[in-house]
């Protein structure tokens, strides 16, 4: 057991008792705590979650028993090993049906204390890889895939960075990455066998994300009936990973600040420090900087986050990753699907190629799928593909056309896919293409594009 680091809280009435088991704890380097009485117990096990309990049965006012049923209603995991020197048969089943996990008997023997302790640890190890499991598989394993140097190059820096427990920024488009990148640092870390936990910060309302990340005391506001271990506690020893990391309010950008230079935090209507051993990776699709030119991102906060930067570019800026990522998600979703691979037929990769994928790689995953789950041949053809994504231009559009009629073409395509993607509206268009408005509108005419009124130029008239 030696550099294991639980908790083991021994609660007894009995000061001698107590004082016995403390001095053979401490030889067994596990950090002690000691409660006196179950109402305390109960308060020791909500503000220290310690792994192990050992339990006197025999208690005024609030017995052993009466714990168990406290731990078992309020939901609070902690492994309990029931000691007393009152052993029968009676009590040893009726705490064990109270979620107790095993029973010595006073005076305790040092050799059977080990052997349980040893068992109750190996349980809470077991616990801790399941819980880490679930994490995983609720990822899904994914990798990143890719034949771009910038890429490799990136992920290169990416491995260098993860041995550290420095905080890393990840910055890139919706869709391009960013939490595959995250869960393979940390499977990467030193922390790969403890828990990668996800918080996205867009998805949960403002009053609510405090108590997510934080956690809070039972009664700290209205339907905190119990007590509530946040994402900074349950993911010790482990990597959080904060996506969308620009919308935070700047109510919880002091205390996320806190976390991320102490180490250390309260729950929400509590008052006593806790303090977490956690690595810290954060996303965003937005621009940072600007927020914080802006005043709506704390400086300190944004130069604490910034340690190691690193930028996933879109999917258009990287094409000769497009074939390699469809081969992955073929053979992924066909394992789903029980399915045999299917092969692209001709002309399909040109127009998955051509596409310009607003989406990213997240987008071309879900087309792939949907190919997938509704072809009928052996191959997966054009018309399995979604009309976004067809109604480009094709290579072949262009093969038999002089130069500059299939460089008008191509305009003119490239026009009205623009106009498409800004629902009519001019200026944004012309924004998207990076053209001027009056330019954009001159070759509107001369390519005799036929535009239709965008929203707010109906609402005007």
């Amino acid at each position: 057991m030696e550099g294991y680091r639980a908790k083991v809280l021994i609660v007894d009435d009995d000061a001698s008792a107590r004082k016995i088991l403390q001095s053979r704890l401490r030889v067994m380097n596990v950090q002690v705590l000691v409660a006196s009485s179950g109402s305390e117990a109960l308060e020791q096990i909500r503000q220290e979650t310690p792994a192990v309990v050992l339990l006197d049965l025999q208690m005024p006012k609030m017995s052993g028993i009466d714990v168990l049923r406290s731990l078992k209603r309020e939901g609070l995991e902690a492994t309990v090993i029931v000691v007393t020197a009152h052993a029968t048969i009676e009590t040893a089943v009726e705490a064990m049906k109270e979620g107790a996990y095993d029973f010595i008997t006073k005076p305790v023997d040092v050799k059977h204390l080990e052997i349980v302790l040893g068992k109750a640890f190996e349980r809470e190890s077991l616990r801790a890889q399941s819980r880490f499991l679930q994490t995983e598989m609720e990822g899904r394993l994914v990798q990143v895939v890719t034949e771009n140097p910038a890429i490799n190059n990136l992920l290169q820096l990416a491995r260098r960075a993860a041995s550290s427990s420095s905080t890393i920024l990840i910055l890139g488009e919706s869709g391009t990455g960013k939490e595959v990148l995250a869960r393979s640092i940390h499977r990467w870390s030193p922390r790969a066998n403890y828990p990668f936990t996800v918080v996205n910060c867009v998805a949960i309302p403002d009053q609510l994300l405090e108590s997510e990340l934080f956690g809070h005391e039972r009664g700290a506001f209205t339907g905190a009936h119990q007590l509530k271990r946040g994402k900074f506690e349950i993911a010790d020893r482990g990597t959080v990973f904060l996506d969308e990391i620009a919308e935070v309010p700047a109510s919880i950008q002091t205390k996320l600040l806190r976390v991320l230079q102490d180490h250390e935090f309260e729950r929400v209507g509590g008052t006593r420090t806790i303090r977490t051993d956690i690595r810290v990776i954060a996303a965003t699709n937005g621009d940072l900087e600007r927020a914080m030119r802006e005043g709506g991102f704390r400086e300190d906060l944004y130069y604490r986050l910034n340690v190691v930067s690193l930028k996933l570019p879109p999917l258009r800026e990287r094409k000769e990753d497009i074939p390699v990522l469809i081969e992955y998600f073929l053979r992924k979703y066909a394992g789903e699907l029980k399915k045999p691979v299917k092969l692209l037929a001709p002309g399909t990769l040109d127009d998955l190629t051509a596409y310009h994928w607003p989406g990213n790689v997240r987008e071309l995953e879900n087309v792939i799928e949907r190919a997938m789950v509704l072809s009928t041949g052996e191959q997966i053809g054009p018309e399995d593909l979604p009309p976004q994504v067809t109604a480009g231009p094709r290579r072949d559009t262009f093969r038999e056309k002089e130069f500059h009629e299939a460089v008008k073409e191509f305009k003119r395509w490239a026009i009205q896919d623009a106009l498409k993607r800004s629902h009519g509206n001019q200026t944004k268009a012309a924004e998207i293409l990076g053209l001027q408005r009056t330019y954009l509108a001159k070759l509107i005419r001369l390519l005799e594009i036929k535009t239709v009124p965008s929203l707010a130029e109906q609402d005007r008239s």
